[in-house]
Parts: structure tokens; C-alpha cells; sequence
């Protein structure tokens, strides 16, 4: 029978080596590198070797990374730390020599134990595997890699930088290993076309935050930490900056808004606009990291921010418009961007609510979320300096246009609240004079040209007696060129004002134009506002400033004479006993007058002037010392009980005065002729009586209305006679008339309505019709007259002649 059991005898030690398969060179070469007890660290010798094999076959690197990468993930499962160090250390010297074509492989071996290093719980292997990723990124790959990934990077690294460890110490370590992760990819990405862009916004709202969470919670200098890989001690607010401006830096023109977004939802988020301090420090580091030329573009989203938080609560707009303020400054040397008067209509708009949100008490009338007039006098205030500080970057000829759009801003009274137009007019105007103060220019015609010069001279028409006051303070800062209206900040008699140091220039062609044209609009509003009963020593102080610039200025000849005839009419004014004045106005007028008479005749260098001047000045200090400034606007003002005995040498002679002038080539027959201010289409429209009262007293002569029509074409005379309101009638009959106007068009029939102003417009029409016919003339005959008994050709309109071609040109 046949055994079918058999035994298998063991094989012999030769047996055994040649049957036994041999493990390949480069895993051998790998485990020489380990040492058998970890604390003697890589076994260097053994590392050349392994490093020269990588070099001599780089098509065995990808298999080297994987069975490193084997090794680690074995080391980390059984807590062998002391090898995982050891390996991490070889995979850097291998990637720090092998730049070959096959180490995109090897690179992905190293990013998994990475990986695996950041995924662990122990705190020394993620800042293990962040020094070594961080590295990774300083080595400029000679191949591209189409596949690669840093998505989880961005999470975990951006994760490390919000650690909430135990050990203060530890949590600060793997933030700042966190910092520097983040910073290592932007390192490797942001130059490389092939890789996932880092500016998406997935990404940015990673990394932005986490930056700026270690820089609020550092922003207090924390105690330095060590930094292995760096060898260099630096705090983590230090890292955390020095990191953000680096990638500010490398933002280019279509990755700014993706930068800039983050940090303002951060700062919304954690609602830190209202402390100002973080905010403004965030945005310094932008302005002063990004690219000069892209520095609009981070004003403008900070614009639309502002608009987006326009229900938002006065501090949180507040600490917005400061961070523009100092942006502004900062972005000097650039410019403000294409569109600068959208950055002004923003800031104007911000006022604008600012002052309603004041008078209803609310920013939303849909929330419970109150604000008070402190919080919204402060978000006031921070807007006009910021308009100002923008302002100052613009070139000359911008400012004047940004001056105009502010001026086309200035509500007409009656269309706002009374209260409501008040604020807004003050605000405008306070926001006018900031851009004024910075404004620089040598010709007068276009720093204050007809469209800008009238509607401003129209505010001092006004009541309020602060919006005069800024009115004059913006004409005071725009006709002072050399810086002397600190000079004449205090209204006094100076005997010699060679101490001023008046820095005075001869008046060019320009100027002279500039007085000519626009002379006696600026005569006429000085002498009106003389008039204004609840002016204080502050308006009678910028009316001498304003009275002394334009003598230093843009006097010449002409200009003086009527200056001094302006001053003189003042006087005449300050005696007539006029209820309007009460009796300090009609004492601080004469005390404007002996100032600023003081300061012109010392200019014009007339011997017989001064000394006219001086000797009447003289005799009011022993009789009438009421009447000189030091008196008048001393606080408090001494003031006499009446005017009753001013007269003779205690007042300025004009004949005096136009005989000394006279004498020295000065226009006598201009001296002689009194002030009178011109009648204009403003005072019509006015609904101040004082201002109708003043301009009807000083046009009661018909000289006076001879020259106002004669600038008026005779054609047109019935037109403008027929379409002018009648200022004459009955203040009660107007009011009755009204009454009766309003009551017909609530009560009667829409068919009779329409078929009166249908009548009415015909009527119109009709004598529009007569005047044309009037003034349009038929061409004349050929023959010089037309023939006897013929109709005479009906008027041919000028556009309707038909003339020779050879006469066309």
C-alpha cells in the first residue's frame, strides 16, 4: 500500500540565502539612516550615501519618498517620535538637493506626511510638519505639477492659528507655527500660474481672518518665542504683520478687492470699528503694503463699505470714516482714482444722513437701535475732516472742481425743514472750507469763478449767523495766497504795520480782472453784512481780515478808492439811527471802519492820508474811545449809553480824504461819488425785508435807476417789465391772494382750471409774439424802398432768409 504521508525536513542556512529574495538597494539605504537608539539622530554618513543614490538614479526618489513615508506613518502609529524626526529630516535634505525632473513624485510623498504630521494630536508634530512644509515652500521646483493641492493646508494651517490649547505657552507656539504654514503657501502659490489661485475668495476668508485674529490678540507686545527654523526670537504680533504685509505685497490689480473684503467683514464681524485704534492700525498696513497705484482701489471699497453700513450705528460709521481719513494721508503719493467726485458724493451723502439721523433720533425707524446727537456731532465732524484730507491729495485744478460740486450740494432754504436745511447748510459749508484751506492758486479767476462766486456770496444773505461767519472764513482762506490771515486775526489799531511783515506782491492782469468783474458783488455783501444785527466779534473780526486781504492782495488803484469809499459808506451807515442796528453794531462798525482806515492808509504811503487818519483816531481815544476796537470788543464790550454827539473831527471826512488822495493822483470824482450797492435778482427773490429795505433806501434817486436799465436792451424792457414780480403790494393783500388762489384750485372743476391757465399761457404768448415782431425786421428790398401800392411782405425771422450762396460762409 502506498504511504501517502510524507515528512518536510527543515532547510539548511545555505539552503535559505539562496532562496530568500533580497530587499532593494534604496529601502536599505533608508534603514541605514535610522539609528538604533533615536537619540543619536540621523546617521549622517549613511544620509550622503542615500543622498548621492537619489542624485545618481532620481527615477528611484519617488520609491525613497514612499518607503520613507511608510516608515513615518508605521513611527506616528506606535509613538516612536523620535524616528519621525528623524525621517522628516531626511525628507528635507533630499528635497533640499534633488531638483529633478521626477521629484514631483517624491513631493507628493512628502505633502502625505505632512499631512499626517498636522493631522496628529500631538502639538510638537504639527510644528514638526509646519517647519518642514514651511521648508518645502522656500525650494523653487525646476517641473510644474498640474495635480498638486494645498486646499487642506489653507484649513489646517489657518486652524492651527486659532488654537485654544491649555499651555498659553504652547497655544502661542502653534499659532505662530500656523502664521508661518499660511504664509509658506502663499509662498509657493501665488507666483504659480498651474496651481489653485490663492486669491479665491474660499481662501482669502481663511487666511485674512486668521492673520488678523493673531494680530488683535497680540496687538499688546506678547513675550517673544524662539523660532527654530528661523533661529531669530520675534513675538507673534511681529510674525503675524510681517506675514499679512507679504501678501498684501504680492496682490496684484484683480486681487485686491478678494484681499481687502475679508479684513472689513473681520472688523464688522467682531465689531471692532467702534475702537477706531485696530481698524486704523489694519488699514496702515494695507496702504503701506500694497502697490502705490492700487491704493484707490482699497478707498473705493471702503467707500461702498460705508454706504452698505448706512443704517449701521454712529460709531461703527464714525470709525469707518476715520479709517478713510487716514487712508487719505497715507494714499498722498498715489491718487484718489478715476472717480473723485463719487468720493465726495459718498461723504457728502454720509453728512447728509448724519443730520437726519440727528433730528428723528434713529438710523432705522424699523429698529429699536437709538443714537444720540454726540455720537452723530462726532460722525459729523470725522466726515469733514476726511473730505478735507482727501482734499489735500487732489491737484489744484480738481479742488476747484470738488469745491463747485460741494457748493451745487448746499440745499435751497425751504426745501428742507427749517431746522434740517440749517444743519445741512452748516455742514457743506464746514466741509467747503476744509477743501478751501488746502487750496492753492494764483489766479483768482479760477479759484473763485462766477459759478462758484455767487451761489456763496448768497449764503451771507442768510440769517444764521453761523453759516455768514463760514462764509466769510471760505472767502478769507481762497483770497489769502501768502499766508496772512494770521496777521489780521485781531481787530486793533496798529501805528506801524511793518511788525505784521505783510508779504505783499504787485497785483497781476489777472487779478485786476478778477476786481473789475466780481469787485462789486464782494463791496456790496461786506457792506450788507454790516447790517446783520446778531453778527458777534468774530464776523466784524473776518470782515476787517477779509477787508485787509483784499487790500494786500488785489488792490490796486482802483480797488482802493473803493475800498475806502466802502469804509466810508459804513460809517454813514453806523450813524443813520437805524432800528435794525442796535447800538453795539453801530459801535463795532465804526470801530471796523478806524481799523481797517488805519491799515489802508499806511499801505498807500500817503503822508496827508495817515496823518488825517491818525489825528482822528487820536481824538476818539480822549472823547469817544467807544468807537475804537479796543473798547468795543473787550470783553465784556464798553459800549456808550447813545450816538447822539458823534459828529465832526471824531468822524472821517470824506472830503478830506479826497482831497489828500487827490493830490497824490488818486480819481477825485470817484472819491466823491458815495457807495451805493447795486439791486440784483437775489434781493428780488430774497424774503428778507432788511435786505429789500436797504437796496429800495439806496435806489430811491433815478440816476440810480437809469443805470440799472440801461444794461437792459430796449427790446426787451416790456418783457422783463411784464414778467417781474411787484415787490410793492400790500404784504395782507399778497396773503389774501394766496388764500383765494389755494381755495380755487382745491374747490373748483378741472375743466375750469385748465381752460384759465390756458388762457393765461396764451396771453403770455401773444406779447411774446408783439416783441418778436418788434424786433425781428424784413429784409430790405432790392430797390431800397418797396413800390407804391403794394403790401408791405410780412417779418421774415432771420433763420428764414434765403441768402446768395457767394454770402454764406
Amino acid at each position: 500500500m502506498l504511504n501517502l504521508y510524507c515528512t518536510v525536513r527543515p532547510l539548511r542556512p545555505a539552503e535559505k540565502g539562496l532562496l530568500a529574495v533580497p530587499e532593494p538597494r534604496y529601502k536599505r539605504l533608508v534603514d541605514n539612516i535610522f539609528p538604533e537608539d533615536p537619540e543619536d539622530g540621523l546617521v549622517k554618513a549613511n544620509m550622503e550615501k542615500l543622498t548621492f543614490y537619489a542624485l545618481s538614479a532620481p527615477e528611484k526618489l519617488d520609491r525613497i519618498g514612499a518607503y520613507l513615508s511608510e516608515r513615518l506613518s508605521r513611527d506616528v502609529a506606535r509613538n516612536r517620535y523620535g524616528y519621525v524626526c528623524i525621517a522628516m529630516e531626511a525628507l528635507d535634505q533630499l528635497l533640499m538637493a534633488c531638483h529633478c525632473q521626477s521629484i514631483n513624485l517624491f513631493v507628493e510623498s512628502f505633502l502625505t506626511m505632512v499631512r499626517k504630521l498636522l493631522e496628529a494630536d500631538k502639538p510638537n508634530l504639527q510644528i514638526l510638519g509646519t517647519n518642514s512644509f514651511v521648508k518645502f515652500a522656500n525650494i523653487e521646483e525646476d517641473t510644474a505639477s498640474y495635480h498638486r493641492s494645498y486646499d487642506f493646508f489653507v484649513s489646517r494651517f489657518s486652524e492651527m492659528c486659532h488654537s485654544s490649547y491649555e499651555d498659553p505657552d504652547v497655544r502661542t507656539r502653534i499659532r505662530m507655527a500656523g502664521i508661518r504654514g499660511l504664509q509658506g503657501v502663499v509662498r509657493k502659490t501665488v507666483n504659480d500660474e498651474l496651481q489653485a489661485n490663492i486669491w479665491d475668495p474660499q481662501h482669502m476668508d481663511q487666511i485674512v481672518p486668521s492673520l488678523l485674529f493673531n494680530l488683535q490678540v497680540h496687538v499688546e507686545s506678547a513675550r517673544p518665542i524662539y523660532v527654530a527654523s528661523t533661529s531669530v526670537c520675534e513675538s507673534p504680533a511681529e510674525l503675524t504683520e510681517r506675514c499679512f504685509r507679504e501678501l498684501l505685497g504680492r496682490a496684484a490689480y484683480g486681487n485686491i478687492k478678494n484681499a481687502v473684503k475679508p479684513v472689513l467683514m473681520h472688523l464688522d464681524n467682531h465689531s471692532l470699528w467702534e475702537g477706531k485704534s485696530f481698524a486704523v492700525r489694519c488699514f496702515r498696513i494695507i496702504m503701506y503694503s500694497i502697490q502705490s497705484q492700487h491704493s484707490h482701489l482699497v478707498i473705493q471699497q471702503l467707500l461702498g463699505h460705508l454706504d452698505a453700513n448706512s443704517k449701521s450705528s454712529a460709531t461703527v460709521r464714525s470709525g469707518i470714516v476715520e479709517v478713510l481719513s487716514d487712508s487719505a494721508v497715507i494714499e498722498a503719493s498715489g491718487s484718489v482714482g478715476p472717480t473723485v467726485l463719487e468720493v465726495f458724493n459718498t461723504l457728502l451723502k454720509q453728512l447728509r444722513l448724519s443730520v437726519d439721523y440727528e433730528l428723528t433720533g434713529s438710523c432705522d425707524p424699523y429698529d429699536s437701535n437709538k443714537t444720540t446727537t454726540d455720537q452723530e456731532k462726532q460722525l459729523q465732524e470725522a466726515v469733514i475732516k476726511t473730505i478735507g484730507s482727501f482734499a489735500n491729495t487732489l491737484p489744484i485744478y480738481q479742488r476747484s472742481e470738488v469745491m463747485l460740486f460741494i457748493m451745487g450740494k448746499i440745499p435751497i432754504p425751504g426745501i428742507y425743514p427749517a431746522l434740517g436745511s440749517r444743519m445741512i447748510q452748516v455742514m457743506l459749508l464746514k466741509s467747503l472750507l476744509q477743501v478751501a484751506e488746502c487750496y492753492e492758486s494764483s489766479n483768482m479767476l479760477t479759484a473763485l469763478p462766477s459759478s462758484f462766486l455767487e451761489p456763496l456770496l448768497s449764503c451771507t444773505l442768510m440769517e444764521d449767523p453761523d453759516i455768514r461767519l463760514l462764509v466769510l472764513s471760505i472767502l478769507i482762506s481762497l483770497i489769502d495766497r501768502h499766508q496772512n490771515t494770521h496777521k489780521f486775526t485781531l481787530l486793533s489799531i496798529l501805528s506801524d504795520i511793518s511788525v505784521l511783515k505783510l508779504k505783499v506782491e504787485k497785483c497781476s492782469r489777472q487779478d485786476n480782472l478778477f476786481m473789475k468783474k466780481h469787485g462789486h458783488r464782494l463791496y456790496r455783501h461786506i457792506f450788507l453784512a454790516c447790517l446783520e444785527e446778531n453778527s458777534g466779534r468774530s464776523h466784524y473780526e473776518a470782515l476787517f481780515t477779509l477787508l485787509a486781504l483784499l487790500s494786500v492782495e488785489l488792490a490796486n488803484e482802483e480797488v482802493v478808492v473803493d475800498l475806502i469809499r466802502l469804509a466810508l459808506a459804513l460809517q454813514d451807515l453806523a450813524l443813520a439811527n437805524d432800528e435794525r442796528l442796535s447800538l453795539y453794531n453801530r459801535c463795532a462798525v465804526h470801530a471796523l471802519c478806524a481799523a481797517y482806515l488805519s491799515l489802508i492808509s499806511q499801505l498807500t504811503t500817503v503822508p496827508a492820508f495817515c496823518q488825517h487818519i491818525h489825528e482822528v483816531i487820536e481824538l476818539r481815544q480822549k472823547e469817544v474811545p467807544n468807537l475804537l476796537p479796543e473798547d468795543v470788543f473787550s470783553d465784556p464790550p464798553r459800549i456808550p449809553a447813545s450816538l447822539e454827539g458823534v459828529e465832526g473831527a471824531v468822524l472821517f471826512q470824506q472830503c478830506k480824504i479826497t482831497e489828500v488822495l487827490g493830490g497824490s493822483g488818486y480819481n477825485i470824482e470817484r472819491l466823491n461819488t458815495p457807495f451805493t450797492p447795486q439791486i440784483t435778482d437775489e434781493d428780488r427773490l430774497s424774503r428778507r425785508k432788511s435786505i429789500v429795505d436797504t437796496i429800495s433806501i439806496h435806489n430811491n434817486n433815478d440816476d440810480n435807476k437809469d443805470s440799472l436799465y440801461l444794461t437792459v436792451p430796449p427790446c426787451l424792457l416790456f418783457l422783463y417789465l411784464f414778467l417781474s414780480v411787484d415787490n410793492a403790494n400790500d404784504e395782507e393783500q399778497e396773503k389774501e391772494k394766496r388764500r383765494l388762489l389755494v381755495e380755487r384750485f382745491q374747490t373748483a372743476p378741472f375743466e375750469d382750471l385748465a381752460a384759465h391757465c390756458g388762457a393765461k399761457s396764451s396771453l403770455l404768448q401773444s406779447k411774446l409774439d408783439q416783441i418778436f415782431e418788434l424786433t425781428i425786421r424784413p429784409p430790405p428790398s432790392p430797390s431800397g424802398s418797396a413800390s407804391q401800392g403794394q403790401t408791405p411782405s410780412r417779418s421774415v425771422p432771420v433763420y428764414e432768409m434765403k441768402f446768395p450762396d457767394l454770402c454764406v460762409y
